[in-house]
């Protein structure tokens, strides 16, 4: 639920503003203008408040006006609710003899709280009116909005008065462990595409068990929420090829705000937290949007993370944070963080094949590839980078070098980039950025523009001007690309094979 509404503020605000006593009125003649003739209050999840939306009432004529009654057309029994120029009236469903002053507005705000057993079943609707007074001056503002159904995951009350948290490096966080058995959601480890989920805190894995999720799995996370797998714990997406923009089988996680204003805006939600000693992941066609940190990769326990087909948009700080893992990414798209794209931290092993890794954040510190071989705090401890492959890729972004490599002499560093675009005016002078070293670098192109479709919407496709056009190697290709289009001979580089862009 929101922790405050916002529609009380706004009434207490405007009734600050609205007090006069020094005037007399003329009966409303039902000529009042409306800011608009409907009123669509964005999606919400049953039982959940909406945000706040503002009506203005025009009285365009010379005459102070008496408006007999304003309310809603469903009265008291309204899941909707409203305050006019500061005023609650009847439980903020009704109000008399409202004045409006001539050539002056009104601000009507409104919100709802609708349960979905109220929508109608057909279209799962919710709808209402506002009526501003009655009989041939009858006037009438349509008020809608759609619900959606979800199963609700969230800590639980304890008989102590406290919220059910879950400790991790002695930190204790709001969270609660997922039950395969609860009495009233079944088996929490299967998240399936019957219904959206909508996750409050941060819902844990228990230890040794495996949290899987099917294809067309929505997943919503409240503010400071996310998805925690532990020790011996294993998290399976098994998203699937889409064939409609719906994304029908795409798997998505993402925050719970669902109005277009919210839809990429970074850092609404935590992270999906694969922790040390986590084992077996793997990942397809999953879509990650708005978080902190999009995937957050501890070290394993030598097992490889899978990652295919998945794309992660709009992190505040990381795309992907991987610490001493060991990952293996086909057809990966991560664009726009505050810090990297992807981060290889702290050594591992990492094999990338035909991704895309693009930063436009507004910060000339990020980068889209960054890769060390060591901790970052006041004695750096290291460890061996033995593997960090790219093949088939791009590395690009806003900024004149998104390319980070930070190696510590006590620990192995080795990199390798065969056949890809990459963006850096890194000194010549370091050894790490030789691009004629074929030990590190082959068939590289620098610094040439790949020519995305929308970088601002998250569309990172290309068409045949593209630099990264036909320019893989076939010996790395995977035969499909992200959205399951068959790549040609030579491939192109990234995650998409090249299309036809609308004129």
């Amino acid at each position: 639920m929101r922790p405050f509404s916002l529609l009380f503020i706004f009434g207490i605000l405007l009734s600050i503003c609205s007090c006069r006593t020094d005037f007399s009125t003329v009966p409303n003649d039902g000529k009042l203008v409306f800011s608009r003739d409907t009123v669509f209050l964005d999606t919400v999840f049953s039982t959940i408040s909406s945000s706040t939306y503002l009506l203005k009432v025009y009285n365009n004529s010379k005459n102070d006006i008496n408006i007999p009654t304003i309310k809603l057309g469903k009265g008291l029994n309204s899941k909707f609710r409203m305050t006019v120029d500061g005023m609650q009236g009847e439980n903020n469903k009704i109000f008399n003899n409202v004045t409006l002053l001539a050539k002056d507005s009104l601000y009507v705000f409104i919100e709802t709280t609708p349960n979905i057993a109220d929508a109608n079943p057909d279209d799962f609707l919710y709808t209402d009116d506002i009526e501003f007074d009655s009989g041939t001056n009858l006037q009438k503002v349509a008020l809608l909005t759609l619900v959606k159904d979800a199963v609700f995951l969230f800590p639980k009350r304890l008989s102590n008065g406290k919220t059910e948290t879950v400790t991790f490096d002695n930190n204790e966080l709001s969270g609660f462990y997922l039950d395969e058995n609860d009495a009233i959601n079944g088996n929490e480890l299967h998240f399936t595409n019957q219904k959206p989920y909508v996750i409050y805190g941060y819902a844990t894995v228990p230890e040794g068990k495996k949290v899987v999720f099917d294809a067309g799995a929505r997943v919503y996370f409240h503010t400071n929420s996310g998805l925690i797998v532990p020790q011996s714990a294993s998290l399976e997406c098994n998203g699937n090829i889409s064939t409609t923009t719906k994304q029908e089988n795409e798997i998505i996680f993402e925050g719970d705000r669902l109005e277009p204003l919210y839809a990429n805006i970074p850092g609404q939600w935590a992270a999906i937290w694969l922790r040390e000693g986590s084992t077996a992941h793997k990942i397809n066609h999953l879509t990650i949007k708005n978080a902190t940190i999009g995937l957050r990769i501890d070290n394993q326990d030598n097992t490889t993370v899978s990652i295919k087909n998945s794309q992660i948009y709009n992190s505040s700080n990381y795309g992907i944070l991987a610490q001493n893992a060991k990952i293996e990414g086909e057809n990966i798209v991560i664009n726009t963080a505050g810090k990297a794209a992807l981060a290889c931290t702290y050594g591992g092993n990492y094999l990338f094949t035909h991704c895309t890794f693009n930063n436009n954040w507004n910060s000339s510190q990020q980068f889209a590839l960054e890769i060390n071989n060591y901790k970052t705090d006041t004695n750096p401890e290291t460890s061996n980078l033995t593997q960090a492959t790219f093949n088939n890729c791009i590395v690009y972004g806003a900024f004149s070098n998104e390319l980070n490599l930070d190696k510590n002499d006590a620990a192995t560093f080795e990199y390798q980039f065969n056949n890809c675009l990459l963006k850096s005016d890194a000194n010549s002078s370091n050894p790490l950025y030789n691009f004629n070293n074929t030990v590190h670098y082959n068939n590289i192109i620098l610094n040439q523009n790949p020519r995305f479709l929308s970088v601002q919407n998250n569309k990172l496709d290309i068409d045949n001007t593209s630099a990264a056009f036909a320019k893989g190697n076939p010996a790395y290709s995977i035969p499909l690309d992200i959205n399951g289009k068959t790549r040609t001979s030579p491939p192109d580089l990234g995650a998409y094979q090249s299309m036809d862009f609308p004129e």
